[in-house]
C-alpha cells in the first residue's frame, strides 16, 4: 500500500514573486493527501536552479515576474524536466501571451481567481496528461483568433463588393451591378483595403481568397 501511495503522489513546485500566494499555495497543497509539496521560488531564475533537483511532477508558474518571466521560465525547464507538467496561474488574459506560455510548453492555463477546488482538479487533471484551459482563456485565445484574421470586421455590403472584386468587376460594373453611386463603390473599396491591408485591388482579392473570405464558383 505504502508503495502504491507514492506511486500516485503529485509533486508541486511553485514559482510566484508575491509570497502570500506562495504560502496559500503551499498550504493548500499540503492539505491534500495526494499531492506533495516540494519547494518554491520567487523567480523564473530560481525555478530554473532549484526544480530540476526536486523532479516535480507538476509546476505552477506566474507569469508576470522581474527579469526572467514564467514563459522565459517555462522554456528554460522543459529540457531540464521533461517530464514535468507546466500549468500556468495568472491574472493576465492576453491572448499573445497565452499563446506564447502554451507554445513555450505550458499544459494548462488556470486563473489566479480559481477556487482551491478548480486548482486541485486542474493539477490532478494535469499530472494525468489532461490539458486544462479555463473558459476565460479560451475565450480570450477565441477573440485573438478573430482580430488576427483578416476580414473579419468586413460588412455585408464590403464582402458583397469584395465577391464581385474576385471576379474581376471593375469600379463601373460594380456600380451598374449593385445600383450604387461610384463613389460610394470607391469609398467601400478603400474601406476593404484598409480592412484587409492590401496595397492594391489584386492583392486584396488574393487575401480575400486565401482566407476564404469569398469563394469562387
Amino acid at each position: 500500500m505504502a508503495n502504491e501511495s507514492l506511486r500516485t503522489t503529485i509533486r508541486v513546485f511553485v514559482v510566484d514573486d508575491h509570497p502570500m500566494i506562495r504560502h496559500g499555495l503551499a498550504a493548500m497543497v499540503q492539505a491534500e493527501r495526494e499531492l506533495h509539496w516540494v519547494g518554491d521560488a520567487s523567480t523564473g531564475e530560481d525555478a530554473v536552479r532549484l526544480a530540476p533537483a526536486l523532479k516535480p511532477d507538476v509546476v505552477l508558474m506566474d507569469l508576470v515576474m522581474p527579469q526572467m518571466d514564467g514563459i522565459a521560465a517555462i522554456s528554460a525547464l522543459r529540457p531540464l524536466l521533461p517530464a514535468t507538467r507546466f500549468i500556468v496561474l495568472t491574472s493576465l488574459l492576453e491572448p499573445s501571451e497565452v499563446k506564447r506560455a502554451l507554445d513555450a510548453g505550458a499544459s494548462s492555463f488556470l486563473l489566479k481567481n480559481a477556487s482551491a477546488q478548480e486548482l486541485i482538479t486542474v493539477i490532478r487533471a494535469t499530472a494525468s496528461g489532461h490539458r486544462v484551459l479555463a473558459p476565460e482563456v479560451t475565450d480570450a485565445l477565441i477573440a485573438g483568433e478573430r482580430r488576427n484574421s483578416p476580414g473579419t470586421d468586413l460588412t455585408q455590403r464590403e464582402r458583397e463588393l469584395l465577391a464581385l472584386m474576385a471576379r474581376g468587376l471593375s469600379n463601373q460594373e460594380i456600380s451598374n451591378r449593385l445600383a450604387i453611386a461610384m463613389p460610394t463603390v470607391k469609398f467601400h473599396v478603400t474601406n476593404i483595403l484598409a480592412k484587409l491591408h492590401a496595397d492594391n485591388r489584386t492583392e486584396a482579392v488574393l487575401t480575400a481568397l486565401k482566407h476564404k473570405l469569398v469563394m469562387l464558383d
